[in-house]
């Protein structure tokens, strides 16, 4: 019986994933100009993949350039799937009758103290902390934000009829829970050293440029030939980077960022920049491929990982690309660069997460002790 049930999970949750990349976006859109023309409610006829491909695929925007991007809807994709494929699996632990469905919707079905026992389960009884620990409270804060989203959407569109979306329980994030991401201009130019004397320019130029831009770690992976480009005005290359939102800025380069950039594809026996194509990846792995955001992640964070430098030993997480941004922010600090500055310059929309980067570095310079006068506490200062 229970192989039976397991089983019937099994095929549920392969239908899901089947039946949601079987259906087009167009399709839906035709649907719901076809339920609009008839005086119909808009999603009275839409499922529940339906409802989740229309919110994944949905275009909001007139320009098309604003839409999110690719990675973005792969991530809230997966997420959302692994919160189905929960749901139905452990539909016992969290008190799901999958008998007993409302209109065959498992969204439809649900209730908060569903959502309030879901999240309780994937932080404390889920597969993932059995075999693995604690998630973090910011990988939990991540989930839970996307699932929100989702169901909150459903409620607005009226697909649902309760805001089962307020059942979540609060996550709050302390200052003390976030990874540390902190590296200063010391640690890197001792990781640079390291990487010059063993000879490998590919680690090395990609730790120098990443550190000069302060580019995301999407950001670099993204970048084409034509996206380096020469300022006439000013004598300057710089990069035109797409960030987040679809948001392009420009990044000025330093003459031993370009010196980098060369660097880097002669040691990957890539065409010159003058004469390679446009659209040819800037920067590849060694298949002459663009890097994928996780590869890069993962090659990076290895490399520095077996660099064996002492500073490693004090840390108490993993230095990856995105760790360069936030060098980037605090170099630019202890350069004395305006904290607007710094956020316009990493692309950020709220000063607030700029203040994030740098809040370690604020909290240690403004700490009393630097202030104590030698008169009041003698010699001992």
């Amino acid at each position: 019986m229970y192989e039976l049930v397991a089983k019937t999970k099994e095929l549920q949750i392969r239908a899901w994933k089947k039946n949601l990349s079987d259906i087009s976006i167009h399709t839906l859109q035709e649907r719901l100009d076809a339920t609009e023309k008839n005086g119909q409610d808009p999603f009275s006829n839409f499922s529940d993949v339906d409802m989740l491909q229309w919110f994944l695929q949905r275009r909001e925007h007139l320009n098309q350039q604003h839409e999110k991007s690719t990675r973005t809807i792969q991530s809230y994709e997966q997420e959302l799937l692994q919160f189905i494929e929960q749901l139905i699996t452990y539909s016992t632990e969290i008190d799901i009758d999958l008998e007993k469905v409302v209109d065959g919707s498992l969204f439809k079905s649900l209730s908060p103290r569903h959502i309030r026992r879901y999240q309780v389960w994937l932080s404390e009884k889920s597969p993932y902390v059995a075999t693995k620990g604690a998630y973090s409270v910011a990988t939990l804060s991540r989930k839970t934000t996307i699932i929100k989203h989702f169901l909150k959407f459903l409620f607005e569109t009226g697909y649902i009829t309760d805001p089962i979306h307020e059942g979540f329980y609060k996550i709050s994030i302390r200052k003390d829970e976030r990874p540390n991401r902190d590296l200063g201009p010391k640690e890197v130019i001792q990781l640079l050293d390291y990487f010059k004397e063993i000879n490998h320019p590919i680690v090395f130029s990609i730790i120098h440029i990443l550190t000069m831009t302060g580019m995301r770690n999407e950001e670099f992976t993204r970048l084409r030939v034509k996206d380096l480009l020469y300022d006439s005005i000013t004598s300057t290359y710089f990069l035109e980077v797409l960030g987040k939102g679809n948001k392009r800025r420009q990044i000025p380069l330093k003459e031993k960022g370009m010196n980098s950039i060369r660097m880097f594809r002669s040691a990957r026996s890539l065409d010159d920049i003058d004469v390679a194509e446009g659209e040819d990846p800037l920067f590849t792995t060694n298949t002459g491929r663009a890097y994928s955001p996780s590869y890069l992640s993962q090659y990076i964070t290895k490399a520095i990982k077996e660099s064996g430098l002492p500073f490693l030993k004090f840390r108490s997480s993993s230095i990856g690309p995105h760790t360069f941004r936030h060098a980037f922010a605090i170099i630019s600090h202890l350069n004395g660069v305006d904290v607007y500055q710094i956020m316009r310059s990493l692309g950020h929309e709220q000063l607030s997460t700029t203040e994030i980067y740098l809040e370690k570095v604020f909290e240690k310079e403004r700490h009393a002790i630097h202030l104590w006068k030698s008169d009041v506490f003698g010699e001992y200062i």
